[in-house]
Protein backbone atom coordinates (compact mmCIF):
# COMPACT_ATOMS: atom_id res chain seq x y z
CA UNK A 1 0.00 0.00 0.00
CA UNK A 2 1.00 3.43 -0.65
CA UNK A 3 1.20 5.99 1.95
CA UNK A 4 -0.11 9.18 2.02
CA UNK A 5 2.68 12.22 1.47
CA UNK A 6 2.19 14.11 4.94
CA UNK A 7 1.91 17.95 4.24
CA UNK A 8 3.47 20.31 6.29
CA UNK A 9 1.93 23.54 7.41
CA UNK A 10 4.00 26.30 8.17
CA UNK A 11 2.28 27.91 11.25
CA UNK A 12 1.99 31.64 11.72
CA UNK A 13 4.33 32.46 14.52
CA UNK A 14 3.47 34.50 17.36
CA UNK A 15 5.18 38.29 17.04
CA UNK A 16 6.80 39.57 20.20
CA UNK A 17 7.36 43.31 21.22
CA UNK A 18 10.22 44.18 23.65
CA UNK A 19 8.75 47.18 25.30
CA UNK A 20 11.39 48.10 28.22
CA UNK A 21 10.41 49.49 31.04
CA UNK A 22 10.78 53.04 32.35
CA UNK A 23 14.37 54.00 33.48
CA UNK A 24 14.37 56.80 36.15
CA UNK A 25 18.01 57.88 35.79
CA UNK A 26 18.01 60.62 38.38
CA UNK A 27 16.67 58.30 40.98
CA UNK A 28 19.58 55.82 40.05
CA UNK A 29 22.13 58.21 40.40
CA UNK A 30 20.63 59.57 43.76
CA UNK A 31 20.49 56.08 44.76
CA UNK A 32 24.18 55.76 43.59
CA UNK A 33 25.48 58.28 45.31
CA UNK A 34 23.46 57.61 48.68
CA UNK A 35 25.35 53.82 48.52
CA UNK A 36 28.56 55.74 48.37
CA UNK A 37 27.84 58.09 51.01
CA UNK A 38 26.80 54.76 53.70
CA UNK A 39 30.04 53.12 52.18
CA UNK A 40 32.20 55.69 53.15
CA UNK A 41 30.59 55.74 57.05
CA UNK A 42 31.16 52.17 57.06
CA UNK A 43 34.83 52.55 55.89
CA UNK A 44 35.05 54.92 58.83
CA UNK A 45 33.69 53.27 61.23
CA UNK A 46 35.75 50.37 59.93
CA UNK A 47 39.15 52.13 60.84
CA UNK A 48 37.96 52.84 64.48
CA UNK A 49 36.76 49.54 64.83
CA UNK A 50 40.34 48.29 63.84
CA UNK A 51 42.42 50.40 65.88
CA UNK A 52 39.96 50.00 68.98
CA UNK A 53 40.56 46.19 68.24
CA UNK A 54 44.24 46.40 68.25
CA UNK A 55 44.60 48.25 71.09
CA UNK A 56 42.26 45.30 72.88
CA UNK A 57 44.50 42.71 71.35
CA UNK A 58 47.55 44.35 72.53
CA UNK A 59 46.45 44.96 76.62
CA UNK A 60 44.78 41.83 76.94
CA UNK A 61 47.84 39.10 76.85
CA UNK A 62 47.09 35.75 75.53
CA UNK A 63 43.32 35.93 73.70
CA UNK A 64 42.72 40.07 72.61
CA UNK A 65 42.55 38.47 69.45
CA UNK A 66 39.20 36.91 70.68
CA UNK A 67 37.51 40.35 72.02
CA UNK A 68 39.16 42.30 68.89
CA UNK A 69 37.07 39.61 66.70
CA UNK A 70 33.73 39.75 68.39
CA UNK A 71 33.73 43.35 68.88
CA UNK A 72 33.77 43.78 64.88
CA UNK A 73 31.23 41.17 64.54
CA UNK A 74 28.91 42.87 67.46
CA UNK A 75 29.65 46.09 65.20
CA UNK A 76 28.03 44.11 62.27
CA UNK A 77 24.94 42.59 64.14
CA UNK A 78 24.18 46.56 65.39
CA UNK A 79 25.18 48.14 62.20
CA UNK A 80 22.07 48.94 60.48
CA UNK A 81 20.55 50.22 64.46
CA UNK A 82 24.22 52.86 64.26
CA UNK A 83 23.32 53.27 60.70
CA UNK A 84 20.15 54.67 61.18
CA UNK A 85 21.42 56.36 64.86
CA UNK A 86 23.49 58.32 62.52
CA UNK A 87 20.88 59.59 60.25
CA UNK A 88 21.29 57.66 57.56
CA UNK A 89 18.27 55.22 55.89
CA UNK A 90 19.48 51.99 55.22
CA UNK A 91 16.25 51.07 54.04
CA UNK A 92 16.79 52.60 50.63
CA UNK A 93 19.46 50.48 49.89
CA UNK A 94 18.95 46.81 48.32
CA UNK A 95 20.01 43.93 50.85
CA UNK A 96 22.91 43.05 48.51
CA UNK A 97 24.19 46.20 48.64
CA UNK A 98 24.02 45.89 52.27
CA UNK A 99 25.89 42.55 52.58
CA UNK A 100 28.10 43.87 50.27
CA UNK A 101 29.27 46.47 53.21
CA UNK A 102 28.99 44.11 55.74
CA UNK A 103 31.66 42.27 54.33
CA UNK A 104 34.10 44.86 53.42
CA UNK A 105 33.75 46.18 57.05
CA UNK A 106 34.42 42.44 58.48
CA UNK A 107 37.44 42.55 56.44
CA UNK A 108 38.55 46.38 56.75
CA UNK A 109 38.43 46.15 60.60
CA UNK A 110 39.96 42.41 61.02
CA UNK A 111 42.68 43.85 58.86
CA UNK A 112 43.61 47.06 60.46
CA UNK A 113 43.27 45.16 63.70
CA UNK A 114 45.94 43.17 62.33
CA UNK A 115 48.47 45.19 60.80
CA UNK A 116 48.59 47.23 63.85
CA UNK A 117 49.19 44.65 66.35
CA UNK A 118 52.05 43.19 64.01
CA UNK A 119 55.65 44.31 64.14
CA UNK A 120 56.34 47.86 63.06
CA UNK A 121 53.48 49.00 65.13
CA UNK A 122 53.99 47.35 68.45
Amino acid sequence: MAKKKRRIVEEKEEEYEFTPAEFDEREFILKDIYGTKVLFVITALAIIVGIVGSLLCVHIEGNGWIAATVLSFVIVLLMKKLLMLMGLRVDLLEMKTMLVNYLLFLMLALGICIILVNAPFV
